[in-house]
């Protein structure tokens, strides 16, 4: 038999099939590494397209935010992994935050800090830099809509208060609640997330658009300044 015709999913055994198991049991039935194949077809000279998925998962430790981390280039460095089978496999992940953040958006009511987390980390943990975000609530506590701030570096970004109060005001929110990254995954907030939340709780005052908290997602985890009495 041909090294390259162990390749192609279409000459697998049935049971190894991705795409055939999903139309027969449906795609909750399939592990990440069988969805992963059904995007790329195929593997290498060495590796069927499951296995292929299998390395790349056991790269990031089966994680898939991790995965989702990944640059085209990180993908490519795997034999098997052109750019159309990367581009695949970073449009279907980016697919699948966009569709959970709509689901989240859709007015839900903030009523404690781990709604405003599940908001955020969808938007934030899986940036490798320092993002700003700020989710903008009516009379209800119930989200408008969350809006990007600003983008920075690894240690840090630069937020300026009056584009977060414009925005505010353009959507008519009557509240907000803050939130942004640490890439490294450390959570404590630093003196500069400390000052900034104070200066922004200030100005929210005076605006009347109070600001209820500021999350600082790390991963699977996160810090509230409401939570720890600080706002």
């Amino acid at each position: 038999m041909s090294e390259n015709i162990k390749t192609t999913i279409k000459c697998w055994a049935e049971d190894d099939r991705p795409r055939e198991k999903l139309l027969l049991k449906g795609s909750a039935a399939l592990s990440d590494a069988e969805l992963i194949a059904i995007l790329i077809g195929s593997g290498n000279r060495d590796e069927s397209a499951v296995q292929l998925s299998q390395r790349i998962l056991m790269h990031t430790f089966g994680n898939l935010i991790e995965l989702s981390k990944l640059s085209i280039g990180d993908l490519l460095k795997f034999k098997g992994i052109g750019e159309a089978k990367a581009l695949s496999i970073i449009a279907a992940l980016e697919l699948g935050k966009r569709r959970r953040r709509s689901d989240m958006h859709e007015k839900k009511q903030i009523t404690k800090s781990d709604h405003a987390f599940e908001i955020f980390q969808e938007q934030l943990a899986y940036a490798n830099f320092e993002q700003f975000a700020a989710i903008l609530l009516n009379r209800a506590n119930r989200v408008i809509r969350t809006v990007a701030i600003s983008d920075g570096g690894i240690t840090g970004t630069v937020v300026d208060p009056k584009k977060v109060f414009k925005l505010a005001l353009e959507f008519n929110a009557t509240s907000l609640i803050l939130g942004h990254n640490h890439p490294s995954g450390q959570i404590h907030p630093s003196e500069a997330d400390i000052s900034l939340t104070r200066k922004m709780k200030q100005a929210g005052d005076l605006l009347e658009l109070p600001i209820l908290d500021h999350i600082i997602v790390g991963d699977e985890k996160y810090y509230s300044f409401a939570d720890d009495g600080r706002i």
